[in-house]
């Protein structure tokens, strides 16, 4: 499954992420001055390509970089992020150059309007751009009315930032009310960019010499010959990135309440808790650069508890509810707000399927299997323990294994470590957990005639 390739890509970049820790700062990495910029945005256009966008084009203007490349290839993007980056490319006093590419790539919705805004607007053969009409990120119905006033706003900004560029603005404009799209050829013949080159030292040797218009005014590009550094997004961005796909930070979420849940019902473990706390903080990290819905969140963390309250009383209805519930809140999770968006934002309905089965499962067979054996612990006495001798089965460091009574029990020292193999008192029971010392020798003999058994 698609999503779980991008949840092991995330979680191997979070390990190259906590390696290269401190490594990944932009002044770690600054090019030699005069050296071209070569950024690369694939992918939707977010906050995160926004934010990236806008250190790097600063950086170039820092160390007097003759001019920034931006590689694009996308299916659309925020209109917050998008106009994010308009502004930064018109504002940029280094020539900015927009290149659609490699072939097969696109700059269709709100890549056309990235594309509109550079100094210089470049595609490869095989590539298009287009397709602009607004859309909301779930496909929602809007009214006409709303519908009529998006489409317009867009297109007065599309026909804007081509008439600025002095590019033609009757089509970006009928791209957005049509949503017609054109490719790299076509789009050179209408007057819609500027040229189309092969690669990028097919594009820089047709750069030499052309005058390109910037925010401090317009500058002639010398670039022949001229070394350009790629500048990839830092690794803590590509993680973001990664786990910012809907399915991704779905399952992170949902990882995240069963690892908290499962700590909750069986204190003293600490492995699912520290797992599910880690999940939902990345979760939410990603959350914060996708449309989401809170009602959708409130729905599965009622779910959740539906699926608690099952587990004490056993009906069947509030199991029933909690499926329900688990299903409502996961197809409603993100909520399209914003135009230019592509319209693939959502859950994929068999995750949900899955993840419903799953979450129901873990529930109702191993939650409720835990509790009942908490239950049955107390029922036979478990606090009759406390006072008991026995041995540690694993080392205490400090939590660990011990064996009381011919049973296995977790348990956690009150001592300090304790090995395998050392004998220990049982000084207290949480829960399921004993509390145990390391056994004392009194008057220096040892308290014990023979060994206890330790069988398995």
């Amino acid at each position: 499954m698609a999503c779980l390739h991008r949840l092991a890509a995330a979680l191997a970049l979070a390990l190259s992420f906590a390696l290269a820790l401190g490594l990944g700062a932009p002044s770690a990495r600054a090019a030699e001055p005069r050296a071209g910029y070569l950024l690369s945005v694939s992918g939707p256009i977010d906050p995160i390509s926004a934010r990236y966008l806008e250190r790097e084009v600063a950086d170039a203007e820092r160390v007097g970089a003759p001019l920034v490349v931006l590689r694009l290839d996308t299916p659309g993007g925020l209109d917050s992020s998008t106009r994010a980056i308009v502004q930064v490319l018109l504002g940029s006093p280094v020539p900015v150059v927009v290149y659609v590419a490699p072939p097969g790539a696109r700059a269709a919705s709100a890549g056309m309007f990235v594309t509109l805004a550079a100094g210089v607007a470049a595609m490869a053969p095989g590539t298009e751009i287009g397709a602009a009409h607004p859309v909301s990120l779930g496909g929602g119905a809007v009214s006409a009315t709303m519908e009529t006033k998006v489409v317009h706003d867009a297109a007065a900004f599309a026909r804007s930032l081509a008439e600025l560029r002095h590019r033609n603005g009757a089509w970006p404009e009928r791209a957005v009310r049509e949503s017609v799209s054109l490719t790299s050829d076509e789009a050179l013949r209408e007057g819609v960019i500027d040229l189309v080159a092969t690669d990028v030292p097919d594009l820089l040797r047709q750069l030499d010499g052309r005058v390109v218009p910037t925010a401090a005014g317009a500058q002639p590009l010398r670039t022949a010959g001229v070394r350009i550094d790629d500048r990839p997004m830092l690794v803590s961005e590509r993680l973001v990135r990664q786990i910012s796909d809907p399915n991704v930070a779905y399952v992170l979420f949902l990882l995240g309440l069963l690892g908290v849940a499962a700590e909750l019902f069986h204190p003293g473990t600490f492995v699912p808790g520290t797992i599910g706390t880690i999940a939902l903080v990345l979760a939410l990290v990603a959350f914060g650069n996708l449309p989401i819905s809170w009602a959708g969140i409130f729905f599965i963390v009622l779910a959740v508890g539906l699926f608690a309250g099952e587990i004490h009383t056993g009906s069947g209805a509030l199991a029933a509810a909690a499926v329900a519930a688990f299903v409502i809140g996961s197809l409603m999770l993100y909520a399209p707000l914003e135009p230019m968006s592509p319209a693939t934002v959502r859950v994929s309905p068999v995750l949900v399927g899955v993840m419903a089965a799953a979450v129901a499962a873990f529930f109702l067979l191993v939650v409720r299997a835990t509790v009942r054996a908490r239950r049955l612990a107390v029922q036979t006495g478990i606090p009759a323990l406390v006072g008991q001798v026995g041995v540690a089965t694993s080392d205490l460091a400090p939590a660990g294994t011990v064996r009381v009574e011919g049973e296995v029990w977790s348990a956690e020292s009150g001592s300090g470590a304790i090995r395998s193999g050392e004998h220990v008192k049982v000084v207290g029971v949480a829960g399921v957990v004993l509390r145990v010392t390391r056994l004392s020798v009194a008057g220096g003999e040892e308290p014990w005639s023979r060994s206890l058994p330790i069988s398995s």
